[in-house]
């Protein structure tokens, strides 16, 4: 899967535009410039999150590829100095959010309860990226919630593990065949 390509599949997925997607496609630097809000345990929080996300089943999850150390890399040389407010403010409402509602850390929750939390958040991102996108005249970055589902996908697919485990890898191209028949339940091919 060629980089663009990815960059499309992600923002169907999600339903909103890949954050710092441009900047990633010229080279990816930011003026914002570090973010001090990653500590280990953050980057730890993003893993679970990526985890619940593309958990781990006969291949490698989205922690194995390491996701949050992707995501951090990816927020302070690719996003806005908005985005990355945006991004660790959410990372915060999370923790509270699972406090308030599970009275402890969204690390030390059962797979259950981050699953239906993160099915909660994926309806309130919907519904705050249409009405961001129904209102032209506020430039807000998107939910949080979007940009750390957009940079789980993207993290995960293009890393060795996602590429190489969980799509078909063929290292050195083969002869061009359109006409592959396909077989349910076959991985998708990797380029």
């Amino acid at each position: 899967m060629k980089r663009r390509e990815l960059l499309k599949s992600i923002a169907l997925l999600t339903g909103v535009a890949v954050v710092g997607g441009e900047l990633f496609l010229t080279g990816c630097k930011s003026t914002a410039g570090p973010v001090s809000a990653f500590t280990p345990a953050t980057i730890a929080l993003l893993d679970e999150l990526a985890e619940t996300i593309i958990p781990t089943t006969d291949t490698p999850g989205a922690k194995a590829a390491q996701t949050g150390a992707f995501m951090k890399v990816m927020i302070e040389d690719c996003y806005t100095k908005e985005e990355q407010d945006a991004f660790i403010k959410g990372v915060a409402i999370l923790n509270e959010r699972c406090q308030k509602e599970f009275n402890r850390p969204f690390v030390e929750l059962a797979a259950s309860q981050k699953l239906t939390l993160l099915q909660k958040l994926e309806r309130e991102a919907k519904d705050f990226n249409t009405k961001r996108e129904e209102n032209k005249e506020i430039k807000t970055p998107p939910h949080y919630y979007s940009m750390m589902k957009q940079l789980t996908l993207w993290g995960f697919f293009s890393s060795e593990t996602g590429m190489t485990k969980t799509l078909r890898h063929v290292p050195v191209p083969g002869r061009y065949d359109g006409n592959v028949p396909y077989i349910k339940g076959e991985k998708a091919w990797a380029e």
